[in-house]
């Protein structure tokens, strides 16, 4: 590992259920927010360059503004992914997500 160099430092933001679902699966850095209080959260992450992953609600794309909304899709470091709201049409669950994204299962 290069000095300095961050590795799997992630970071969940999102309403209650969300959070604590990434918690019990041992997310530490999983924070319960909505709206634009989500949307200043991921910046400050963003500007902070702490985290190599944030996930984030797909609830809270809906208040980003379109530069923030194109920042946050073409970032890297980190990546951003949003999570699809429960029951959503089309959209990959959140167990699925966990699974696919972390490789641990979310109860059944």
């Amino acid at each position: 590992m290069i000095k300095g160099e961050k590795v799997g430092n992630i970071a969940v933001i999102g309403e209650r259920e969300l959070v604590l679902g990434f918690r019990l699966v041992g997310v530490e850095n999983s924070f319960i927010a909505e709206k634009e209080k989500g949307v200043e959260m991921l910046q400050e992450m963003i500007r902070e360059k702490k985290f190599s992953l944030v996930m984030i609600s797909e609830s809270i794309k809906s208040f980003m503004d379109q530069k923030t909304l194109r920042a946050v899709e073409t970032s890297t470091d980190p990546v951003v992914v949003f999570i699809p709201l429960p029951g959503g049409q089309d959209l990959e669950s959140v167990n699925d997500l966990a699974r696919r994204v972390l490789g641990v299962e979310i109860g059944r």
